[in-house]
């Protein structure tokens, strides 16, 4: 299928919850391609966004999920859906609770990362429940400290911003990639990071809350042993 990059809104504005867009195709995988979308795909941890596409009529297509696809952002309908035909034009709509949960918590895990030392080697966020894990040695992870500093790092009120860096630099700072099991991609010319103001910063390209008090009561739950220095902290609302 020849078919341009999708253009993902979202990499600009995490809080836009709609648009306007076009239907390029479906793909081989039983995906929606649109020309633009609002939807994240699944990638970084992240899980893709699900919602619906409202057509001219005001019917729906409901979207389970969002993936990358090499031909553009799949948004995957629902079983038993009718797919629409190339050019229709839809409305895109987050499940924006569902998004903005996966927001608060992508955010919560770069403070945790700030408040443990330590290289990430594996990750997961949900919109309930999320988890980091780390390579430490020992028992060096205190539950309580870190329930401290989560709380003290939200209610500090932190902007929360991307930017971007060159390849160039990104090589020759190698301090900024903390994960361990994904690498960030190079090779486009630039690489987009995430900056939680004197916190963190490190390569990321999900989607954010835009200050740390967005994130609101967060909690360790539990810490794992899983293995001889790799420690899993899961995270949840406190709400």
């Amino acid at each position: 299928m020849n078919v341009v990059a999708t253009e993902a809104l979202f990499r600009d504005d995490a809080y836009q919850r709609r648009c306007e867009a076009h239907v390029v195709g479906v793909s081989d995988r039983g995906g929606i391609l649109l020309d633009r979308t609002v939807f994240y795909p699944t990638g970084g941890g992240q899980p893709g966004d699900s919602g619906v596409l409202v057509l001219a009529d005001a019917s729906t297509i409901a979207i389970a999920d969002t993936l990358k696809g090499d031909d553009g952002i799949l948004h995957v309908p629902a079983p038993n859906q009718t797919l629409p035909a190339p050019g229709t034009p839809v409305t895109a709509k987050l499940d924006w609770e569902r998004r903005y949960r996966h927001m608060r918590m992508h955010s919560a895990l770069h403070l945790l990362c700030a408040v443990v030392t330590g290289d990430v080697t594996g990750g997961q966020i949900g919109a309930d429940k999320s988890r980091l894990d780390f390579n430490v040695p020992g028992d060096a992870l205190d539950k309580d400290h870190i329930n401290r500093e989560l709380a003290r790092l939200i209610g500090e009120d932190k902007p929360v911003q991307p930017r971007w860096i060159d390849d160039a630099e990104l090589e020759a700072r190698p301090e900024l990639v903390r994960t361990m099991s994904v690498k960030p991609p190079s090779g486009q010319g630039k690489v987009r990071l995430l900056d939680i103001e004197g916190v963190d910063l490190q390569p990321c390209g999900g989607t954010h809350v835009a200050r740390t008090s967005e994130i609101g009561g967060i909690e360790v739950a539990k810490i794992e042993n899983k293995g001889r220095q790799n420690r899993r902290v899961n995270l949840r609302f406190a709400e």
